[in-house]
């Protein structure tokens, strides 16, 4: 099986911690230079020295807010003058929880753009380089959501959707080149993110935090939540050459989580 990743250059989106990072580990363990954007220099560069560069990689870092998609695209048009970018991982923070008629408006509209306009932008810079190079994976990290919406995260739910359909619409598009498109859907991973839901969750029900992490942990067949390192293992599974004749697909990392096939 080839999952050498030698000689590929990855950009890899909300790359200084959590489920990003964890990608970004194990891509840069298959060979590849890994190329972190997230909005905080210091996490940054932390993230960068803590990456495998036993195969001669080279990592580098750029700030980028996905608030501000004028800035992330300059950002990303400096990285494509430089390298050409064979992987594409986009990621960003998710959504504030809660019930879907409480949401402002202006909480959608700040999803749209962070989570799909953003996407849209990264892959319109980085394409070019992937059909010229003959090599392109392109991987959203989204949520379970896409197959069942969750409970208390309305506009999650609604915008992880979106995304979806987008990266499905872009799959076929690109697979006459060889380029890949696919979703890697976390279940409950131990995070940050978890433990900010487990607190909202918590607060708005009046209830422990260990209350709800029980009712969550209850309904993983696997009895545990699982680890950033096995979920950074599927996304650098389907970066390599093994998975070339994958792509379109929502793949849950969830520990048997989600009911639906």
């Amino acid at each position: 099986m080839n999952l050498s990743l030698t000689g590929k250059n990855a950009v890899i989106c909300g790359g200084s911690q959590g489920l990003g990072l964890a990608s970004a580990r194990e891509i840069a363990l298959l060979g590849a230079n890994c190329i972190l954007i997230a909005r905080s220099e210091a996490p940054l560069k932390a993230a960068a020295a803590s990456l495998d560069t036993s195969q001669g990689q080279q990592h580098s870092w750029h700030t980028a807010d996905f608030n501000q998609p004028d800035k992330l695209q300059s950002v990303i048009s400096a990285i494509t003058d430089q390298h050409i970018v064979h992987i594409l991982v986009n990621n960003t923070g998710g959504p504030s929880g809660g019930p879907i008629l409480a949401a402002e408006g202006g909480a959608f509209l700040q999803a749209f753009q962070m989570h799909l306009v953003c996407n849209q932008l990264l892959a319109q810079a980085v394409v070019p380089g992937m059909k010229a190079d003959g090599y392109g994976r392109i991987i959203q990290i989204i949520s379970t959501s896409v197959k069942t919406p969750l409970r208390n995260l309305g506009v999650s739910n609604t915008i992880r959707a979106a995304v979806a359909n987008w990266a499905k619409t872009l799959a076929g598009e690109l697979a006459p080149f060889g380029i890949t498109v696919n979703n890697v859907l976390p279940g409950s991973m131990s995070t940050d993110r978890l433990r900010s839901l487990f607190r909202a969750n918590a607060e708005s029900r009046g209830v422990p935090e260990n209350t709800v992490s029980e009712e969550w942990l209850a309904e993983i067949p696997m009895q545990r939540f699982g680890d950033p390192s096995e979920f950074g293992a599927a996304v650098a599974f389907l970066a390599s050459p093994a998975a070339s004749y994958i792509t379109g697909i929502n793949l849950p990392v969830d520990g048997g989580k989600t009911p639906s096939l």
